[in-house]
């Protein structure tokens, strides 16, 4: 049994994160792979690798955008919940999500696996309680971001895939963690203004604490 597993949703990513986290992955025995953009091709993707590899943890690593001021831009952060946004029916100030349509995500009653529009992790790095949002789509203005808040007041950054990998993660009984480096502000398309890179690297270095302070437990 391999672990653990690293998954980066974009080649992009993984450019910058591989080369920052090949030594520590390789002490820790894991597999650092692409997990894909978005929910859908996230949670395919990394319900195939949890297959293959049979990890006894996952790491899903990548960037993010924050949602008010709780997060600094540049800096990464483990985040111990992720939320859904997004599924459900209507669009707008007339959407709702999918526990108010009276549906679950996933409702397993041999197993008693429930899960609904969040999923709580275990988060074992940065202090403080983070809730990460995860969109089909990004905010592409603040008001964008204020229609999500107002079903998920306490987000405190987005991305399009944390949720679907939770959501592999929990039907496969594999412990999860997600660390995300803050490159922008949510609703912000303007790139000059992200600092990608930064928080890349931030998220490197707290992947690799975490990986080693693991390793010396054991």
């Amino acid at each position: 049994m391999s672990s653990p597993l690293i998954v980066v949703p974009t080649r992009i990513e993984l450019q910058t994160l591989e080369p920052l986290l090949d030594a520590a992955v390789r002490e820790a025995g894991g597999k650092i792979e692409l997990c894909g953009f978005g929910v859908i091709a996230a949670a395919a993707r990394t319900a195939q690798l949890i297959a293959r590899h049979e990890p006894e943890q996952v790491i899903l690593v990548g960037i993010a955008g924050a949602i008010g001021e709780q997060l600094m831009i540049g800096r990464a952060y483990d985040f111990n919940e992720v939320a859904c946004f997004g599924i459900g029916v209507g669009s707008g100030e007339n959407y709702s999500n999918a526990v108010e349509m009276g549906f679950r995500h996933w409702d397993d009653v041999v197993g008693s696996t429930e899960i609904s529009d969040i999923i709580s992790l275990t988060a074992e790095g940065e202090p403080g309680a983070f809730q990460l949002l995860t969109a089909c789509a990004a905010s592409r203005s603040p008001e964008d971001v204020r229609l999500r808040l107002q079903k998920l007041p306490n987000a405190s950054a987005e991305d399009m895939e944390g949720f679907a990998v939770a959501l592999a993660c929990q039907v496969a009984d594999v412990p999860l963690q997600i660390i995300r480096g803050i490159s922008n502000v949510a609703g912000d398309r303007g790139k000059s203004h992200w600092k990608i890179a930064d928080a890349l690297h931030s998220a490197a270095d707290l992947v690799t604490r975490l990986l080693r302070t693991k390793r010396g437990r054991n």
